[in-house]
């Protein structure tokens, strides 16, 4: 996930949802930065070069002067939409061209600024570029009320007779055309877009509070470490072997976190506020009704997920007890225990890039070697910032924003079977941006997020699958079947776990209820102790911890969590055919990824064989997680 989805997702105030103008929510800034020098590339490839973007900063702000004074003059083409084909085709032509430049200078701005948060001079440029998306969609708000105006009859007489409406514009134009009942006057679509400056805010607050300003606590580790606990500090400790030290690491980690309760509470009540206020905007009954629309997502989905998920619980309950056995714990199982190994190694073990990178393409090897050579070229070359430094982003991401220079990737690599992974993840979605912009023109190149986490997953498993068939002995193998299960917590049943917690504050607030961050905590909790069976005597929830919510940044994205899971589901029934059927499935699977945003997802996936409305995909991934504790059960057995 990248924040150029912040940048793309204001669109679906002006032409909902379509790919045609991306725009930012973000705060108008018309005077020109202090320049800053893009961050360099280096030899050994572990630094990104920004350069591909623009050479200097100078050439960047040119760009941007160009840009913001053509975007001015995008009203010269209002009453022209329904004279003819041509005049359509002129429009659309000129207002994408616009955006596809105003994509790549968010792209530049906005990996100059997670690069070093404290730089005072990228994050200026960076709200240059969200204020220039705003103005994008402030200058295009009358397109999609025009192009109701002329009517489907016309605009599809129109399509069929002009070649550049057929191959660029079909798609956004019928999606514009369904969305009559949703869309609204010049004058109103103006306002809304205007709106996406303030709505964008509340998650440049939380990027900024999470990723820079957070007072960070320092605890000494019962072997006398001290350790100042980062994000990714924390992320690391919380594995210890030593329960104790898990106990303080949580304890201190999210203890810093609650003195920001009343904050964190304040910034996600406004990100649900902006959204239901959108909802209502456009006449739709719900946010999620509205987050869903844009990509014409049948209900069904959401509701076979949850349903199938909470079906699957005693699944996970299942792993939960045997975390417990394995790891020796005698009296209740506690939320902090859900991240150390189950089964330890003498030697724990190390993946520098160059280990990643290679592992990584071995392990993808049923995918071709189309897919590997594309990944073959973006490793030879400088598009990831590899590793953690002070200020920079925490996490990580890959960025399509640049379709005519290629994805760029944010990494924190720190050397563990985590960062291996994660680079493998990341580099699906490089791969999955790489095929779209090969195929499709800019207008469809922009996937769907239903879609987005296919490739991703799909590498994470397979890696998981060549891992312990690669594994040296018996208990590597059973460290690699663990990392497996965990995986599948983490991004199936924890995601869902998410995406009931953010429907649940959302509804909360429809209902017309007050929202805080004392209130999130304690819907949190609830849905906590559901999904991790204290009512069952599986773990017992410290309502401490229940705070958590609070540093997950996906909430700022709009109904994004329930795609991650379904993206599991289906990623893991794909790899599952491409591995049994060999060519034929893997086919499917490249074009897939290849439709890019050319289509709805649902119906893509489809295509691919799956049908996500349907509880089989949901059932096939609770079956490979039952799988994987048999392997483990039967191997502890053989010792």
């Amino acid at each position: 996930m990248s924040r150029y989805s912040a940048f793309v997702r204001i669109l679906s105030l002006a032409l909902l949802g379509a790919p045609l103008a991306a725009a930012s929510p973000a705060r108008s800034a018309d005077a020109a930065p202090a320049a800053a020098a893009p961050v360099a590339s280096t030899s050994d490839h572990t630094m990104w070069d920004l350069t591909d973007l623009y050479a200097t900063p100078k050439a960047w702000d040119e760009s941007y002067a160009r840009t913001k004074a053509a975007a001015g003059q995008l009203g010269a083409y209002k009453g022209t939409l329904g004279k003819s084909a041509q005049d359509l085709a002129k429009a659309l032509v000129a207002i994408s061209d616009l955006n596809r430049e105003a994509a790549r200078l968010y792209t530049y701005a906005s990996l100059a600024s997670d690069q070093d948060l404290r730089n005072g001079p990228n994050l200026e440029r960076n709200q240059q570029a969200q204020a220039l998306g705003t103005q994008l969609a402030e200058s295009t708000a009358w397109v999609a009320p025009e192009i109701l105006q002329v009517g489907a009859k016309k605009i599809h007489a129109f399509v069929a007779a002009d070649n550049t409406l057929k191959a660029r514009f079909d798609y956004f134009l019928d999606n514009t055309l369904r969305g009559a009942p949703h869309t609204l006057g010049v004058e109103a679509e103006g306002v809304l877009a205007s709106a996406g400056s303030i709505l964008a805010q509340p998650d440049t607050l939380h990027s900024i509070l999470a990723n820079a300003e957070l007072p960070v606590p320092t605890v000494t580790l019962s072997d006398g470490t001290q350790v100042k606990l980062s994000q990714a500090m924390y992320e690391k400790y919380r594995q210890s072997a030593n329960r104790a030290d898990r106990k303080l690491v949580f304890d201190q980690y999210w203890g810093a976190w609650k003195k920001f309760e009343g904050t964190a509470g304040s910034m996600l009540t406004t990100q649900v506020m902006g959204d239901h206020f959108t909802a209502q905007s456009r006449n739709f009954k719900t946010a999620l009704e509205a987050a869903q629309f844009p990509d014409n997502m049948p209900a069904a989905v959401y509701r076979t997920l949850v349903a199938e998920t909470n079906a699957a619980l005693p699944t996970l309950y299942r792993y939960l007890k045997m975390r417990k056995r394995l790891l020796g714990i005698t009296d209740d199982l506690q939320y902090y225990d859900n991240y150390p190994p189950m089964f330890k190694l003498d030697v724990q073990p190390k993946f520098d890039v160059a280990d990643s990178e290679r592992i990584t393409l071995e392990a993808l090897e049923p995918l071709g070697d189309d897919y590997l050579n594309l990944m073959r070229k973006g490793f030879s070359s400088n598009w990831m910032s590899v590793y953690p430094a002070e200020g920079k982003k925490l996490g990580a991401y890959m960025n399509p924003g640049a379709y005519d220079v290629h994805p760029y990737l944010l990494l924190n690599h720190n050397g563990d079977f985590t960062s291996l992974s994660t680079l493998a993840h990341e580099w699906g979605h490089a791969v999955h941006s790489l095929l779209a912009d090969r195929a499709q023109p800019y207008e469809k190149s922009n996937y769907s997020t239903f879609i987005a986490e296919s490739a991703s997953i799909g590498n994470e498993m397979l890696l998981n699958d060549y891992m312990v068939a690669h594994a040296r002995d018996k208990q590597e193998k059973l460290y690699y079947l663990s990392a497996g299960l965990e995986s599948i917590r983490q991004t199936f049943f924890r995601q869902v776990q998410f995406a009931e917690f953010e429907l649940a504050i959302h509804e909360e607030l429809e209902r017309g209820k007050p929202l805080s961050g004392e209130r999130m905590s304690q819907m949190y909790c609830n849905v906590l102790r559901k999904y991790y069976g204290e009512a069952e005597g599986v773990m017992k929830i410290n309502p401490e911890y229940c705070i958590e919510w609070a540093v997950v940044p996906h909430f700022y994205y709009n109904f994004y969590v329930y795609q991650y899971a379904t993206s599991m589901a289906g990623a893991a029934e794909l790899t599952d055919q491409i591995l049994k059927e060999g060519a034929p499935a893997r086919d499917r699977f490249i074009k897939l990824l290849s439709a890019g945003g050319s289509d709805y997802p649902y119906e893509l996936y489809k295509r691919a064989g799956i049908d996500m409305a349907t509880p089989a995909p949901y059932r096939a991934l609770a079956a490979r997680m039952n799988h994987l504790m048999d392997e483990i059960e039967r191997l502890e057995a053989e010792k």
